[in-house]
């Protein structure tokens, strides 16, 4: 259940009230949400006049439910809005990991080329195998900082774990929470205890209803800034990486009131199929893409062969502008 106090309740009433209840609580501009268990359906009557309205629930997907708000969370990123009625497809492409200044700032050309906004690349990287290239760390946050005082782009990474999420938070627009860290509840928490926009990956064995409730753990928080990508789930096919599960990005659409982000570059595996794996997200309305590309893939430290090569992602581009036109989406 989800309660919206009154206005006039004080900190300390709210924090007597969510004890009783045993609730989750956090100020939204000038009153207290007090979150408590779905499994509670009516409002303890000594608190009634304390309330102005409350929504039952039936799961303990709350805040992040269109039972509770209607539409798609509109999220601002600096000076640019996705969700909402912003009718805008967020186009997110960079290198899987940050090398070097020469390689990011040819990154970053490509975007500025394409007119695009926002900036990916690793610098804490959660490998497979710990003798594989693991990031720059705090030293790539800082280079990503001087790219973003230069062109003015939004700067996105991600958080590898609980030990240096505060450096991400410093230091980038967007603080994406890959899916191997879709668990780590230091994350969570910390993401949640901030206002910056939050993307958080689905982990690859995670189905709708925990990936969904991962989110609860940063709106709950008071964060509600957040973001949800589909990046492809393990399933018995092995000659992909992933599966793309589209299926679930129309239940996320219907059922739930956060943005939707589409990897096609983590689930694909492979270069080849990233375009035509995109152009179909694209027809769905989606409202953010979240490509790899490279200035020499063969090259890269990690994920080399799913990102694009700069000529292969600006025909890749050039094929999305018409689907979104079509469907009533401006491409940033």
């Amino acid at each position: 259940m989800i309660i919206h106090l009154k206005k006039n309740i004080t900190k300390e009433e709210a924090k007597k009230i969510a004890e009783k209840t045993e609730s989750v609580m956090f100020k939204r501009n000038d009153f207290f949400v007090l979150i408590a268990s779905s499994k509670i359906t009516t409002i303890p009557e000594m608190f009634s006049n304390k309330i102005d309205d409350f929504f039952p629930m039936d799961t303990d997907m709350q805040l992040s439910s269109k039972k509770y708000l209607s539409s798609t969370r509109e999220i601002k990123i600096n000076d640019i809005l996705i969700g909402g009625n912003s009718n805008n497809t967020l186009l997110i492409t960079g290198p899987c990991s940050i090398e070097n200044m020469d390689q990011i700032k040819q990154c970053a050309k490509l975007l500025e080329e394409l007119k695009l906004t926002t900036l990916r690349a690793g610098c804490y990287k959660p490998r497979t195998s710990p003798y594989s290239f693991q990031g720059l760390g705090l030293k790539g946050l800082k280079m990503l900082a001087e790219i973003r005082k230069e062109y003015g782009f939004n700067i996105i990474s991600e958080v590898r774990d609980a030990s240096h999420v505060d450096e991400v938070i410093e230091y980038v627009d967007i603080i994406q929470i890959g899916a191997k860290a879709m668990y780590d509840h230091g994350i969570l928490k910390a993401c949640g205890k901030q206002q910056k926009p939050v993307l958080l990956k689905r982990g690859f064995g995670s189905n709708l209803k925990e990936f969904v409730q991962a989110a609860e753990f940063i709106l709950s928080g008071g964060n509600e800034n957040v973001m949800l990508c589909e990046r492809g789930i393990r399933t018995f096919e092995n000659q992909t990486r992933f599966t793309l599960d589209l299926c679930g990005v129309s239940y996320i659409k219907e059922y739930t009131n956060l943005p939707i982000i589409l990897d096609t570059s983590h689930a694909m595996g492979y270069s080849y199929g990233v375009p035509d794996l995109t152009r179909a997200c694209v027809a769905m309305g989606i409202d953010g893409l979240l490509i790899e590309s490279h200035p020499c893939p063969k090259e890269a430290k990690s994920d080399a062969t799913q990102q694009l090569e700069f000529e292969e992602f600006k025909k890749m581009y050039n094929s999305l502008k018409p689907i979104a036109k079509a469907i009533g989406k401006s491409i940033i």
